[in-house]
C-alpha cells in the first residue's frame, strides 16, 4: 500500500469549511510502511496534544473558567496593568459581548485543538483500517481527546461540532442531541483504547472519567438556562464509571496535596488526565504558576527572569468560605490545601515592625538556590522571595541567596520602593481594590527546578482530570440519589487524604449538598472547574464581588461576533445564544 501522508495546518475556516484557505503542507512520508508509519501516527497527534497547552493558556480558557466565578477577580492593576479592553472585567461580571476578546481567543483555541483532532484522526483511519496496531491506538486517544474538546465547547456555549472530513461542514449539535454525541463518541474507544499509558494521554480511566463528568453535567447541557433535574439514570451511569476506577486499583490520593502541582506529578498516582510537559523546552506553559503571584515577587532565584504578573486574586467572597467552615480557626491551621509555608522564615525575622525596604538591609536569612520554595497555596499578608539590587541582580550570601520581605518595586501607588508588597483581602474595581497588592493570591503549581527558566518554560504537567474528582463525582451522584452515608464517605476519603503534613482535614460528619459545593471548591480551586460546578449547584446567579448579574442566560457564554459572521453565507447555521 503507498499513499501520501500530509498533516495540514487546518485554519479555523477551514474548520467550519466557510471559505478557502492556502494550506502549509509538511509531507512526512510516501511510503506507509514501518518507520514511516510511526512517523506519520506520532506526527498526527502530536500537534492535537501540543494544542491543548494553548487551548488552556490563562489567556485562554484557564482564564475564561475562572473569571467567570467567583475564584478569580482581575482587576485593572494600577489603571496600567491587566486591562487588555476590559476583557477580564467583562467575563468577571457577567457582561461580556460577542466582541469580548478572551472569549473570542477561547473559541478559537478549542475549535483550533478539534480541527488538529480531526486532521489526525484523517490521516490515522488508514493507517488503522490497513491493520496497523499503533495507529488503531491513537485513533481511539484521538476521538477520545475530540469528545473531551467538545465537551469543553458544549460546557462554554452550549453546542458541539460533528465533523468527520475536513471537506464537509460541520453539524452543530446542541441540547440532548449534543450529549448523545460526546456519549457515543466517548463509548466507542470506551472497551478498545489503552490502558497504560500516562496521564499525559488518553486513556480508558481517563474516558471512564470524561463519562462521568458528561452524566453528572447531563442534565445542565440539555437545558443550560433551566433548573438541573438530575435524572437517577445518569447518577447511576456516574457511578458505574467512576466504580470502574476506583476498583481498578491503578490511583490513589497523594499524601501532600501540593505534590500534585509539582515538576515530578507526572508519576504522581492520582493523575488521570493532563498536559505533559516534561522536556519541553519551547511552547512554555508555566502560566497558572506566575499569573496571579506579586509582580514583585522573585520566585526562583537561580533564574533572574522569574517573577509573577499581579494578575488574579481570589475574591474576599470565596476566600469567606473558608472562613465560614472553619470558623475561629485560621484556614491555614485546619486545612493543609489551603497553604503550604515552605519559605519558612525564621521566628526572629518575623516581626515586621517598623521594617521598610529602606531599613531593612540585615533583615534576611540565607540558603541555597535548589532549597527556596515561595510558599503555595493561598497567599496572604507579606510574602518573601529574593530580591535584586540596584543593578538588576539578586542579593547573595555565603550560603547562596538573601531571602527578604519582598518589596512593592511595581506599579504606581504611594507604596512603590518604600514599602512591602501586603497583599489585602479587599480586592475590587475600586482605585483601592485594583492596586498591585490587592488581594490574595493562589500560588498553586511550583516554579519549575527542571527547567531552564522558571517562567518562560515548566516541567509541571497541567492537571485536567484527577483522582480526586472521581470520589467527588461519585459522591456527589450518590448524594442526588440519597445515598446520603455513601455519599458522606466518599466526600471524606478526599479530605482526610491529604496526610504528608499538618494540618489534616478532619472528617465531616454531615453532607449535603451545600457542604459538598463547598468541599469542591476547597479541593479544585484554581484548576478551572469551578463555573461548572457553580452552574450544576446553582451558584452561578449568587452574587459575588462586583457581579450582581442574575441573569441565567449567562451561564452560556456568546458566541463571537467573528465566528457569527464567518457563518454568515449559511442563514441558520450558528445561532447566538440566547440573551446577547
Amino acid at each position: 500500500m503507498k499513499n501520501k501522508i500530509i498533516i495540514a495546518g487546518l485554519a479555523f475556516s477551514l474548520f467550519f469549511n466557510w471559505s478557502c484557505t492556502d494550506l502549509e503542507e509538511n509531507v512526512l512520508d510516501e511510503s506507509l510502511n514501518g518507520e514511516g508509519q510511526a512517523e506519520a501516527i506520532s506526527g498526527a497527534i502530536a500537534p492535537a496534544y501540543g494544542q491543548l497547552k494553548s487551548t488552556w493558556y490563562h489567556t485562554n480558557n484557564f482564564g475564561l473558567q475562572l473569571i467567570a466565578s467567583d475564584e478569580g477577580i482581575l482587576p485593572y492593576r494600577g489603571g496600567t496593568d491587566w486591562y487588555d479592553g476590559g476583557k477580564y472585567l467583562a467575563v468577571h461580571a457577567h457582561t461580556t459581548t460577542p466582541t469580548n476578546d478572551l472569549i473570542t481567543s477561547t473559541w478559537n483555541a478549542l475549535t483550533k485543538n478539534i480541527s488538529r483532532t480531526l486532521s489526525a484522526i484523517e490521516v490515522l483511519t488508514p493507517l488503522a483500517e490497513g491493520g496497523n496496531t499503533e495507529a488503531q491506538g491513537a485513533l481511539y486517544e484521538m476521538k477520545a481527546l475530540r469528545a473531551y474538546l467538545n465537551m469543553q465547547t458544549l460546557d462554554s456555549w452550549g453546542l458541539v461540532f460533528k465533523k468527520e472530513s475536513s471537506a464537509s461542514t460541520s453539524e452543530i449539535l446542541r441540547g440532548q442531541d449534543a450529549v448523545s454525541y460526546i456519549e457515543s463518541e466517548l463509548l466507542s474507544v470506551a472497551d478498545v483504547i489503552n490502558t497504560t499509558r500516562g496521564p499525559g494521554r488518553m486513556t480508558q480511566s481517563a474516558v471512564w472519567g470524561l463519562l462521568s463528568r458528561l452524566y453528572l453535567n447531563a442534565a445542565v447541557y440539555r437545558d443550560p438556562y433551566g433548573t438541573p433535574a438530575f435524572a437517577a439514570a445518569d447518577m447511576d451511569k456516574v457511578i458505574k464509571y467512576t466504580d470502574n476506577i476506583i476498583n481498578s486499583g491503578k490511583f490513589s490520593l497523594s499524601p501532600e496535596y501540593f505534590d500534585l502541582f509539582d515538576d515530578a506529578n507526572n508519576s504522581n498516582p492520582e493523575l488521570i488526565f493532563a498536559i505533559d510537559q516534561r522536556g519541553v523546552l519551547a511552547d512554555e506553559h508555566n502560566r497558572w504558576a506566575y499569573w496571579s503571584i506579586p509582580g514583585s515577587m522573585f520566585a526562583r532565584p537561580e533564574s533572574i527572569n522569574v517573577d509573577g504578573t499581579d494578575g488574579p486574586a481570589i475574591t474576599s467572597d470565596f476566600y469567606q468560605t473558608w472562613v465560614d467552615a472553619y470558623g475561629a480557626v485560621d484556614p491555614a491551621d485546619a486545612d493543609s490545601r489551603f497553604y503550604k509555608n515552605n519559605a519558612k522564615v525564621p521566628d526572629n525575622l518575623k516581626d515586621l515592625t517598623g521594617l521598610s525596604p529602606l531599613n531593612d538591609e540585615n533583615h534576611y536569612y540565607c540558603v541555597k538556590a535548589e532549597d527556596f520554595e515561595i510558599d503555595r497555596g493561598i497567599m496572604r499578608g507579606i510574602p518573601w522571595a529574593a530580591r535584586k539590587d540596584a543593578n538588576g541582580a539578586f542579593y547573595k550570601c555565603d550560603g547562596g541567596y538573601r531571602i527578604y520581605p519582598v518589596k512593592q518595586i511595581k506599579g504606581n501607588g504611594p507604596d512603590k520602593n518604600v514599602g512591602y508588597v501586603n497583599l489585602t483581602l479587599k480586592v475590587d474595581f475600586t482605585n483601592e481594590g485594583s492596586t498591585h497588592a490587592a488581594g490574595y493570591r493562589v500560588s498553586k503549581y511550583q516554579f519549575s527546578h527542571t527547567s531552564p527558566d522558571g517562567n518562560t518554560y515548566s516541567s509541571v504537567d497541567m492537571v485536567l482530570l484527577r483522582y480526586a474528582e472521581i470520589y467527588m463525582m461519585r459522591a456527589e451522584a450518590k448524594l442526588r440519589k440519597g445515598q446520603i452515608g455513601e455519599a458522606l464517605a466518599d466526600m471524606n476519603i478526599v479530605r482526610t487524604s491529604r496526610t504528608a503534613r499538618a494540618p489534616i482535614p478532619a472528617a465531616l460528619t454531615a453532607i449535603n449538598l451545600d457542604i459538598l459545593y463547598r468541599e469542591y471548591g476547597f479541593e479544585f480551586y484554581w484548576e478551572g472547574l469551578r463555573r461548572t460546578t457553580q452552574i450544576r449547584f446553582n451558584h452561578f446567579e449568587d452574587k459575588w464581588t462586583e457581579k450582581s448579574d442574575v441573569d441565567v442566560n449567562h451561564r452560556l457564554f456568546p458566541i463571537p461576533q467573528v465566528a457569527i459572521d464567518g457563518a454568515s453565507n449559511t442563514p441558520g447555521y450558528l445561532v447566538q445564544n440566547k440573551g446577547y
